[in-house]
């Protein structure tokens, strides 16, 4: 699950089984976890400047777009994916059909991106939320993802802005992942991560939650 190769597999077979673009979601779709987003979206004071967003890891879901679709704030979403397949299908499925922001100044863009490579391509301080929903799990789960997953956590630590949040959808129970997040966070004279939890519910038997990661500067 750590490789281009298998989710550029996935989505080359979920595409070729229907004529008709349908979105995949991992755990749940937006209307799941709008009311856990959307409050990161309401600032005003930023109505003269587009707030940065980042769905990391994006695939098929409609996440990303349903975020560009309802932000009362201009926001620019970028969905960034490691699998040029499913960053193309996303972008003809929104060719094909036009969505609408609820901001006239609203922005909307895919993009075939490595997240363990973040840093590189956006630079420091540069984003407002990174919405995490199912990725680092899976490069969690994966024999050979725990250093990936490692690297994206620092990754997205450093990229966003002091006000930043970093939003993580997760099946993983709370004794593990906060301890996770917490130790891995940790970068000698770089950043650390504060991390509070909430329960979204249970669906399908399955008690998910979502963990809130703000970036803080450790002391010298």
């Amino acid at each position: 699950m750590d490789k281009k190769a298998t989710w550029d597999r996935l989505y080359t077979e979920n595409s070729s089984r229907t004529t008709s673009f349908k979105n995949f979601e991992w755990f749940f779709g937006f209307d799941s976890v709008q009311d856990f987003i959307m409050p990161f979206l309401q600032d005003e004071s930023h109505s003269e400047s587009l707030l940065q967003v980042l769905d990391m890891g994006c695939g098929t879901s409609a996440l990303g777009p349903c975020i560009y679709r309802h932000s009362v704030v201009p926001v620019q979403v970028t969905c960034a994916d490691i699998s040029p397949v499913a960053v193309r299908l996303m972008q003809e499925h929104v060719r094909a059909k036009a969505i609408n922001p609820h901001h006239p100044s609203s922005l909307l863009e895919f993009l075939e991106l490595d997240c363990t490579q973040l840093h590189g391509h956006y630079g420091c301080s540069s984003l407002d939320l990174i919405v995490d929903k199912g990725t680092t799990d899976a490069l969690l789960r994966s024999r050979e993802g725990r250093g990936k997953a490692s690297q994206v956590l620092r990754q997205c630590l450093k990229v966003l802005r002091s006000s930043g949040s970093l939003l993580q959808f997760s099946d993983e129970d709370p004794d593990a992942r906060l301890l996770w997040l917490e130790t891995e966070g940790q970068e000698p004279g770089g950043m650390a991560a504060d991390v509070r939890v909430q329960e979204v519910g249970e669906l399908r038997g399955v008690c998910y939650y979502c963990y809130h990661v703000t970036p803080r500067p450790v002391e010298q």
